[in-house]
């Protein structure tokens, strides 16, 4: 079993036509389990939960026409999951769930793009990095994760270490792991999976998410795994699934979580 759960058409329409050709490559590359997990920032009915100059400016979808979407997909029995990624937002856990009980999606993935007002992976903040602290950036990324799989609200935490994108990385390990132990005895008392991200090889850092040590500690303490592309445009759809694979059996994966409307089942990993 194979599943791409992580994938965006902001790129694109909100249409049958464009959806397409993101499950028609799903099913070109044996992907079993394929997914939409569209920004939730972008609709309308997000708006009590995160806002900002850049996020504000990028708000223009209405949740109606996505659940539509998928609606007008099932009906042609097209094999699609109805996901959103959030943005965990400390202090809005009320407005968080709220909004994730009022759809029925087969799963949610929650991801951490913003430490206080610092897009971490936005171009536009890059600068940003050498006006900070370095490790205090990172103490509070991870605290976050931390406080995202306290909340249970999600089934899925995204590339968990998308805070190394720019390649701005503490050197002490020993102060790196400290902030991995943490973040995963979190994940590991919460219904939290971790996606290993095929994304970061499309970006400065060049590495799969997670760090091996980080996804080791994921396997060592119990929590299961989904694979994602997090893929913008149909062509990255599974894309470098094959080091994926790799690094999920070098750490000891055998397994992988799949999901069906909240329903979660393990079947072994493709």
């Amino acid at each position: 079993m194979l599943t791409d759960y992580h994938n965006h058409l902001e790129t694109g329409t909100l249409t049958l036509d464009y959806l397409k050709k993101f499950t028609d490559e799903a099913k070109a590359k044996g992907i079993g389990q394929f997914g939409i997990s569209e920004h939730a920032y972008h609709f309308y009915q997000t708006a009590d939960i995160l806002q900002n100059p850049w996020v504000n400016e990028r708000r223009y979808y209405d949740m109606k026409d996505y659940v539509n979407l998928f609606h007008e997909a099932w009906s042609h029995e097209i094999d699609v999951k109805m996901s959103i990624e959030m943005d965990y937002t400390p202090g809005k856990h009320a407005e968080m769930e709220a909004f994730i009980k009022s759809y029925d999606f087969d799963y949610v993935i929650g991801s951490i793009h913003w430490v206080d007002d610092f897009g971490i992976d936005l171009k536009e903040y890059i600068h940003e990095w050498e006006k900070r602290d370095l490790h205090e950036v990172y103490r509070n990324y991870f605290q976050q994760v931390v406080t995202l799989a306290e909340s249970n609200l999600f089934d899925i935490v995204g590339h968990l270490d998308l805070v190394k994108i720019f390649k701005y990385i503490p050197k002490e390990e020993e102060f790196l792991l400290e902030q991995y132990d943490k973040a995963t005895t979190a994940l590991a008392n919460s219904k939290t999976c971790v996606e290993i991200s095929t994304a970061g090889l499309r970006k400065p850092i060049g590495e799969l998410y997670p760090d091996k040590r980080l996804l080791q500690m994921c396997f060592d303490k119990k929590i299961p795994i989904v694979l994602s592309s997090d893929a913008h445009f149909p062509e990255h759809v599974g894309a470098d699934y094959d080091q994926a694979l790799v690094l999920a059996k070098e750490v000891g994966y055998k397994e992988i979580m799949t999901f069906s409307k909240g329903e979660r089942k393990i079947l072994p990993l493709g």
